[in-house]
């Protein structure tokens, strides 16, 4: 989804017209900016939350040239769902049979899946004493 479909969607649902809907989409699109570039934090319950993290300058380095170069200080917007959106996504993949990929095993919640155990190694005459 898109700002023009939520906009159209907001139209139809809320029975308003386009132009109405969308200054309404700006208006909160705009708030949520400003409060973030005014380094504040935007919480909406059951979905998530809006902060800006801070990253401190380093030294880094041209992958072509190999010169060392020093990135600034930057911040930048940074989104942590919430527990009912992450549970309500989760019900939905479950309530359609889970049919996707597996995770790798190198995600934390597949780390904690069974697995079978290694083959044992193969006898040999030395095991017998």
């Amino acid at each position: 989804m898109n700002k023009s479909d939520l906009i159209a969607k907001l139209a139809k649902d809320a029975d308003i017209s386009h132009n109405k809907a969308q200054a309404t989409v700006d208006i909160i699109f705009d708030e949520m900016f400003k409060s973030l570039v005014g380094n504040e934090r935007i919480e909406i319950r059951g979905f998530g939350s809006f902060i800006i993290k801070k990253y401190d300058s380093y030294v880094g380095r041209n992958p072509k040239t190999k010169e060392s170069i020093t990135v600034p200080v930057k911040r930048l917007p940074y989104f942590k769902v919430g527990k009912e959106l992450k549970a309500r996504v989760d019900a939905m993949e479950d309530a359609a049979g889970g049919g996707g990929e597996p995770m790798p095993a190198a995600s934390p919640i597949a780390a904690t899946q069974e697995r079978p155990a290694p083959p044992a190694a193969p006898w040999t005459p030395d095991d017998e004493s």
